[in-house]
């Protein structure tokens, strides 16, 4: 498994931006698939986002297309989420989350799909 660690979380107001970044260890980087994901105060965690494993392709969750982009730099084991336009709604702990599955299925993708997790990083956007 890869060891992730998130940052870049803070507070913004709507319509800010913020960038998070994951860096992970071990010298596999590019073989792991990998998703951003959030989980809210009472609800269950949700996808967010996902990149292949060279970057090429992307998918993402309706409520965040558009003012998401999912991107990673392979040389550096690390994955971006930025983050444009927040809204209120999008408060929540954000984690990223690695798989090493080999098959691309695009749409949405389940957490039961990724054994390895960040601890989270908090996102806070006010009206």
């Amino acid at each position: 498994q890869v060891q992730l660690v998130e940052s870049g979380g803070g507070s913004v107001q709507a319509g800010g931006s913020l960038r998070l970044s994951c860096v992970a260890s071990g010298r596999t980087f590019s073989r792991y698939l990998l998703g951003w994901f959030r989980q809210a105060p009472g609800k269950e965690r949700e996808f967010v986002a996902v990149i292949s494993w060279n970057g090429g392709r992307t998918s993402y969750a309706d409520s965040v297309k558009d003012r998401f982009t999912v991107s990673r730099d392979n040389a550096k084991s690390t994955v971006y989420l930025q983050m444009n336009n927040l809204k209120p709604e999008d408060s929540a702990v954000y984690y990223c989350a690695a798989t090493p599955v080999t098959r691309w299925h695009g749409s949405s993708w389940s957490i039961r799909e990724f054994g390895s997790w960040g601890q989270g990083t908090q996102v806070t956007v006010s009206s």
